[in-house]
């Protein structure tokens, strides 16, 4: 391709918006900078920065052919450090951190011990940009908008339904009136979806509120109220007896799933993906309901 470099120059200049900042991160002088964008210019015949102050901005057509260099330097980018993973057998992942903490994490040495990939976390939850974050695949419930670039591959069905404290539910099973609610910023419409689905709901005035949604299911572990349990989150809590769902668990109508920039997994990527998928598969609920709330 030709000038290469100058497009490579110009992609650093449209992200800095100054000619100086683009020089000091590539290395040169002020001058090779100007001089490799007025010979992209030259060649597309297109005038592609305009000053304003002390620095530069983008015309139209500046604008249009970054979106295209973001995409194609990027998207180099990231080939560059997959190879650089593949060959040092490690994973960059960015995970919710309520799946991390609650089910993720205790899981991640058993797939060291079988595979020998490193699986390096990050967390987030939402919106993620993988190329730009340098992150080989992203774990999230699918209740967001997915860019048509990613790609989605199902891990497992969420399944969700009310959890309480062993104590806890001994105490309020008799009153309903006296149960607390208990919310998240995260999902706040959790208790709202969940009575929707299932045609029942609680008659309480009493909640309480948390930022996150892993304080909020710890607060039900810790007998604080109830909440609305998402499996595979709550599994452990369930098997070891720190919660109880007596009214069992109905699809929410979301998904896990891991998200990537290409349609086929391959090596190390698709290690982890049927991993995810095996060791999720184990976790079905148990949907038989107990008791109706009123």
């Amino acid at each position: 391709m030709r000038h290469l470099k100058a497009f490579y120059v110009f992609h650093i200049t449209a992200e800095s918006s100054s000619y100086s900042q683009a020089a000091e991160k590539l290395h040169i002088t002020h001058g090779a900078v100007s001089k490799q964008i007025k010979l992209l210019e030259n060649h597309l015949s297109q005038i592609l920065f305009y000053k304003q102050g002390r620095g530069m901005c983008l015309t139209q057509e500046g604008e249009l052919l970054k979106r295209y260099t973001d995409i194609a330097f990027n998207t180099l980018d990231s080939g560059v450090k997959q190879l650089t993973r593949e060959s040092h057998h490690y994973l960059e992942v960015s995970c919710e951190p309520t799946l991390t903490m609650r089910w993720l994490m205790p899981r991640l040495a058993s797939f060291f011990q079988l595979t020998g990939i490193d699986v390096r976390l990050s967390t987030a939850g939402g919106p993620v940009k993988l190329a730009e974050s340098g992150l080989s695949l992203a774990i999230r419930r699918d209740d967001f908008h997915i860019p048509p670039e990613y790609n989605k591959h199902n891990l497992v069905s969420e399944w969700a339904g009310p959890v309480f404290s062993p104590e806890y539910w001994c105490q309020i099973q008799q009153n309903w009136g006296d149960i607390v609610l208990l919310h998240s910023d995260s999902r706040p419409s959790a208790w709202s979806d969940w009575s929707q689905r299932s045609g029942h709901n609680f008659s309480t005035n009493k909640s309480k509120s948390f930022e996150h949604f892993y304080f909020c299911l710890q607060a039900a572990v810790d007998g604080l109220g109830g909440a609305i349990g998402s499996y595979p989150l709550i599994v452990d809590d369930l098997t070891s007896g720190r919660l109880v769902a007596p009214f069992g668990f109905i699809p929410s109508g979301h998904h896990y799933v891991l998200l990537s920039h290409t349609e086929k997994l391959v090596n190390n990527e698709l290690s982890f993906f049927n991993w995810l998928e095996d060791t999720l598969s184990l976790c079905q609920p148990k949907t038989a309901k107990a008791a109706k709330p009123v």
